[in-house]
């Protein structure tokens, strides 16, 4: 219902306007309440305004005016033929000129008539002939005769720098191997003895083996400057002894240590100073 006062739509009935609460009752009698539903259009009515949107006819809109005719032409008008490409209009390059043979350098060529060669160099007395083997003079010395053979103090000293240093080490093996048992040093000799002998076999062997292979020099042959080289009278100081070699030397060194050292005597008492261990192991110790 619509207010005749204020045109308020409303969608309840009541008596007063919900908006200005007019009172409905006391509208005239010529100024009824109209009624505010649309109503339904059918099929057979006209368009009505409806009819301005046609797509139809093409409108006469202020930005299309009709009759321009010749002012929608292009301001810039293409040329009659478009021009060739820089690249096609530059020159081809004039290919070069084939030199003389003047100008070519000189083909090196073989000399096969032996009188090109001229006479052979002349050679004078007592000059030595230049050949391609080096001079062995600047080679090292071979270690032949009894000059660089290790003094029996210097093996005796190196013998006992390692001694030292594998006695230290057994020690602090077995240190630890009794606090992990939770023995006491009065206790030691309830361990096994077999597997832990072999253990330290193992360590003092590893140690002498890997020095005398990678080297020839363990640290007490370092510090009494000697080394272990090869037996060969052709062998030279620099010359390193197989693993085999150090291999067997550092097992053998066992065999000349425990009859009461009785291996050692030849260093005493041979001209060559080579113990029991160097025999078997085909070695020796130079000085460094």
């Amino acid at each position: 219902m619509k207010c005749p006062k204020c045109q308020y739509i409303g969608f309840d009935s009541g008596d007063r306007c919900r908006n200005c609460g007019y009172d409905f009752s006391l509208a005239e009698a010529g100024h009824a309440v109209p009624d505010p539903d649309l109503p339904i259009h059918a099929a057979n009515e006209p368009v009505g305004p409806l009819a301005d949107f046609s797509l139809n006819a093409t409108p006469n809109l202020p930005l299309f005016p009709a009759g321009r005719g010749e002012q929608d032409a292009p301001l810039v008008a293409a040329g009659a033929a478009p021009r060739a490409p820089l690249a096609v209009r530059r020159a081809a390059p004039a290919p070069p000129r084939p030199r003389s043979r003047r100008d070519l350098p000189e083909e090196p060529r073989l000399a096969l008539d032996t009188a090109d060669l001229g006479p052979p160099p002349v050679v004078a007395p007592g000059t030595p002939a230049e050949t391609d083997e080096p001079d062995v003079s600047d080679v090292e010395p071979v270690l032949a005769g009894t000059s660089n053979i290790a003094t029996v103090g210097s093996r005796l000293t190196g013998g006992a720098v390692d001694l030292l240093l594998l006695g230290t080490v057994d020690l602090i093996v077995l240190y630890f191997t009794l606090r992990i048992c939770d023995l006491s040093f009065a206790d030691a000799l309830t361990l096994p003895m077999v597997p832990f002998v072999a253990f330290l076999v193992i360590v003092n062997g590893g140690y002498l083996a890997a020095f005398i292979a990678a080297s020839g020099q363990t640290i007490g042959k370092m510090a009494a400057r000697t080394r272990v080289v090869s037996a060969d009278p052709g062998a030279r100081l620099h010359d390193r002894v197989t693993f085999e070699q150090a291999l067997l030397r550092a097992a053998a060194s066992v065999v000349s240590t425990l009859p009461l050292g009785l291996g050692f005597l030849p260093v005493l008492l041979g001209t060559d100073r080579r113990a029991l261990h160097d025999r078997l192991a085909d070695t020796r110790v130079v000085k460094a």
